[in-house]
């Protein structure tokens, strides 16, 4: 039995992702489009029963739009769904970072301070079935970042494919403690049509 239906958001363009930095942890803000994402998507979100978001600034600032334009809130915030830390990564870009650490990127070889998956699963988890259980038998926005939602999908059996700012990924929280990958949803009309989780493409 589904004690609760979690739709876990990538929040708006930020500053960083306009210039191509890992963020990890920093906090920067929204651009301008990222504000404009949050706006658009929230027309094709129906009813919910709570919005919740990171406590990073580009995920809260998304979830307070959508909260706005939905007439739901106020957003309850979860420190637990905050972006995977980069380490000595952060605010760097692809091509910094394979000129200071050549040959790592490709291979995948992190760097200190890097959070591993299962750091990342070991909080992200825990706050998925504690809101299942605060918001029983509902449905609730949960904005977040593109790392939590990756290794998420990875964790539960799914292709694991990069999500765009504002794609979204269901997850249904069973009362027994499971939770169960749902489908990916479009929420900008450049997404494309709904894909489900064994039939989505990388995305850069």
């Amino acid at each position: 039995m589904t004690a609760a239906r979690i739709l876990l958001v990538r929040h708006g363009q930020s500053t960083w992702n306009a210039s191509a930095r890992w963020q990890g942890r920093a906090d920067p803000p929204l651009t301008d489009i990222g504000q404009r994402q949050a706006a658009a998507a929230a027309e094709a979100l129906g009813v919910v029963d709570a919005i919740v978001s990171s406590t990073l600034q580009r995920a809260h600032h998304t979830a307070v739009i959508l909260s706005e334009f939905l007439g739901v809130g106020p957003v309850h915030l979860e420190d637990r769904l905050v972006e995977r830390d980069a380490g000595e990564w952060t605010g760097l870009t692809a091509t910094e970072i394979d000129i200071r650490f050549p040959g790592d990127r490709e291979a995948w070889r992190t760097p200190p301070g890097f959070e591993s998956d299962d750091a990342l699963l070991d909080r992200v988890v825990p706050a998925l079935l504690d809101l299942a259980a605060r918001f029983e038998g509902g449905e609730v926005i949960a904005v977040t970042h593109g790392g939590v939602i990756f290794a998420l999908e990875k964790h539960l059996g799914g292709d694991a494919v990069r999500i765009p700012n504002l794609g979204a990924q269901w997850v249904d929280v069973g009362g027994d403690g499971s939770i169960r990958l749902g489908d990916r949803v479009p929420l900008l009309a450049e997404h494309g049509p709904t894909r489900t989780s064994s039939d989505v493409t990388e995305q850069v």
